[in-house]
């Protein structure tokens, strides 16, 4: 019987624990990203119907990378700003291993949050665009969100603003969309479309490398995270 309570109690708990970070995180502004983002996949996807462009598994998911970038964008980087705003940052600080109990459930909040939204996405995509494998898309397209939504997260925890988060987060990704270009075909492209094999290449050799490319992004996603709980752990700078 107590365990059954404590049980419930516990479920309760974490449900309301969820529902406040998720306000926290997202704040009211989010929907907007989640409008841009619908908005955004909406025009590449009609431009190129009309274009008459082949629609296939390599379309798609570059179709949805930076609808899942504007997803992941704002609660990484504004989530230390909204603390701030909230006039909860101080009371946080005062839970022991603030970094692991607060930010990390905050942190996987947002993943599977985005996770279930290119979900989402990645269904409309094969009801409205082309059929395709739903999981294996949206597995492979969540690994460049993951690296820049990680690398957002790091830089609010050292620059400690949202505004100059983002600005410098835009200044990356437009140097990485450039970088994208001359690095192709190597395992350093963020973003790799692991479903266009570039010409005149082997199909085994593409997949190596696209194996290690999503190993590179997974590995530096984790070094980004575990970087900004290390800065999470600097009290003086934040308050």
């Amino acid at each position: 019987m107590k365990s059954a309570i404590s049980t419930a109690n516990f479920l309760t708990l974490f449900r309301k624990m969820v529902k406040y970070n998720m306000k926290v995180i997202f704040g009211n502004r989010f929907i907007w990203f989640v409008l841009a983002a619908i908005a955004f996949y909406f025009f590449i996807a009609i431009t190129n119907i009309l274009d008459n462009n082949v629609i296939d598994d390599g379309f798609i998911y570059g179709l949805q990378i930076m609808p899942g970038i504007l997803l992941i964008f704002y609660p990484m980087t504004f989530g230390i700003q909204n603390d701030l705003d909230a006039g909860i940052l101080e009371i946080l600080f005062g839970i022991p291993d603030y970094r692991y109990k607060v930010w990390l459930v905050r942190l996987i909040l947002v993943f599977v949050l985005v996770f279930l939204m290119m979900i989402g996405l990645t269904v409309m995509s094969y009801y409205l665009l082309a059929p395709v494998s739903i999981l294996e898309l949206s597995v492979h397209v969540m690994f460049p969100i993951y690296f820049l939504g990680s690398m957002a997260f790091m830089f609010s925890t050292i620059i400690r603003n949202g505004n100059g988060t983002a600005v410098v987060m835009v200044i990356i990704g437009v140097a990485l969309l450039i970088a994208s270009g001359i690095l192709q075909r190597t395992m350093w492209n963020i973003f790799l479309n692991p479903f266009e094999i570039p010409r005149r290449l082997n199909e085994m050799i593409w997949q190596e490398i696209t194996m290690k490319n999503r190993i590179f992004l997974a590995v530096g996603s984790l070094l980004f995270i575990l970087y900004g709980l290390f800065n999470l752990q600097k009290r003086e700078k934040f308050i």
